[in-house]
């Protein structure tokens, strides 16, 4: 457990991990610091055979309001602006690569780098008076490499529209431009996230790090390839214990006891 005053807080329960981010007063914009803090969690993550899922969350008004615009002005050099932006995307894409799912808990505003945070993630929940924008354009700067990720989630017009507006949508479009999965009511996210946990944790542990590593990897493929590597997966799959104890119990009509193997 994180102490209180850590501008990233990290707990773990039962192989759920929940990474918060922590300078409300900030709007929890992603400094250097927090970028490396949370980088790290995420490093010890990926090598935890225990993990289940990662539920990355936010204290205060803002889930996040993307890079920390003072400290950016504070260093004018174009080789330090190249390495923020390259560990920003190490940062995005170590979520993509994590072998358990990560779920974005949205309770406020996710604007640019943070807008980026949860089209990253593999799931999102969000407030309904939650809002999202990509708002670099309104300060000159298109948001680049925000782009990388919402292009790979928003309807390609939509997402231009939102790139070149720096306009914001609502939880309620978001959820139907696919940005995000459910947008509920502020005193239900809590319960929302945890029965999405709750569901993930109750399948096969091998069977859901098995399936986040192949959709997202047949994802990048063409149709021929995608298929083949699918098919092999599958075949691979039948194999495991896991399947063959999730087949029998199916068919004797009783609950699975998994193994992870």
């Amino acid at each position: 457990m994180s102490s209180e005053n850590s501008i990233l807080l990290a707990e773990k329960t039962d192989g759920v991990h929940t990474l918060t981010l922590n300078r409300p007063e900030q709007f929890n914009a992603l400094s250097e610091a927090l970028m490396a803090e949370l980088q790290s969690r995420l490093d010890e993550i990926a090598c935890d055979d225990q993990a289940r899922c990662v539920v990355l969350a936010a204290n205060g008004r803002a889930f996040c309001a993307g890079h920390d615009l003072k400290e950016m002005r504070a260093h004018p050099d174009e080789a330090y602006y190249n390495q923020l932006f390259a560990d920003c995307g190490r940062l995005m894409q170590s979520i993509v690569e994590l072998p358990v799912p990560v779920i974005a808990k949205v309770q406020g505003v996710a604007t640019a780098a943070g807008c980026q945070l949860v089209a990253t993630c593999d799931l999102a929940i969000a407030v309904d008076s939650a809002r999202f924008a990509v708002s670099g354009i309104n300060v000159g700067l298109f948001c680049a490499t925000p782009a990388v990720a919402l292009t790979r989630n928003v309807p390609i017009k939509k997402a231009f529209e939102m790139l070149i507006t720096g306009g914001f949508i609502s939880s309620a479009d978001a959820v139907g431009s696919g940005l995000i999965n459910q947008a509920v009511e502020a005193g239900q996210l809590d319960d929302a996230v945890a029965d999405l946990v709750r569901v993930i944790c109750a399948k096969s542990p091998l069977a859901v790090r098995t399936g986040k590593a192949m959709y997202r990897r047949q994802h990048e493929m063409g149709l021929t390839q995608a298929y083949d590597h699918a098919a092999r997966i599958m075949a691979r799959s039948m194999m495991s214990e896991d399947v063959g104890e999730g087949i029998d119990a199916f068919m004797a009509k009783r609950a699975p006891v998994w193994k992870g193997r």
